[in-house]
């Protein structure tokens, strides 16, 4: 899991800027996590992040705009963190999950997302809950299932879904698509794209 590193964005409680880490718990993967910022005012930078990805997670936040924005940059594979079900009322509601899977499922299906092909898996980021190994305090989840022509997978946690996202095939027979997060005109210089 990757927290933001900047002092200044922590007590702000947003994010500005992306985060990129790598993970390498199998030896059969190697994959970088891209936590783009989620707040409205700095959706150019989540652009940029997302634009770099293979497969998406969503959590809370603007969701809407991140299926939209994934679905439109060519996300194929999707999962998403149903977050903070230890903040729930009750705490770890199974109906709010259920709440959450059901707006959410209506949403992407109607941007182009099959919701049959996206592992929806409750979490607690905070206390780790369902995050590696299954929690104790969400005895009603018996587990996410996705079924694609692929391959169906299936699992428990948000590890797990990590590990059945099916590699992409590279598209070396298209053009080059780099991501662009401002473009500056500098006098004597002329314009310059930054990404």
């Amino acid at each position: 899991m990757i927290v933001t590193e900047r002092e200044r964005e922590r007590e702000a409680e947003t994010q500005a800027e992306g985060e990129a880490g790598p993970m390498h718990w199998d030896p059969d993967y190697y994959v970088t996590i891209i936590d783009a910022p989620g707040h409205r005012d700095f959706i150019k930078n989540m652009i940029t992040g997302t634009s770099q990805a293979d497969s998406g997670i969503s959590k809370n936040g603007q969701t809407r705009e991140h299926a939209l924005l994934a679905y439109t940059l060519g996300v194929k594979q999707l999962i998403v963190g149903v977050n903070k079900m230890d903040s729930t009322e009750p705490p770890y509601s199974q109906k709010r999950y259920e709440d959450i899977v059901k707006e959410v499922s209506t949403y992407i299906k109607k941007i182009g997302y099959n919701p049959d092909t996206v592992a929806f898996v409750p979490i607690s980021g905070w206390n780790g809950d369902n995050m590696l190994e299954p929690s104790a305090n969400m005895p009603w989840f018996k587990g996410w299932k996705v079924t694609r022509k692929d391959g169906n997978a299936s699992g428990t946690t948000l590890l797990e879904a990590l590990d059945r996202i099916l590699p992409p095939t590279p598209t070396t027979d298209k053009p080059l698509c780099l991501p662009l997060s401002d473009v500056y005109k500098i006098g004597g210089i002329g314009t310059v794209p930054v990404g």
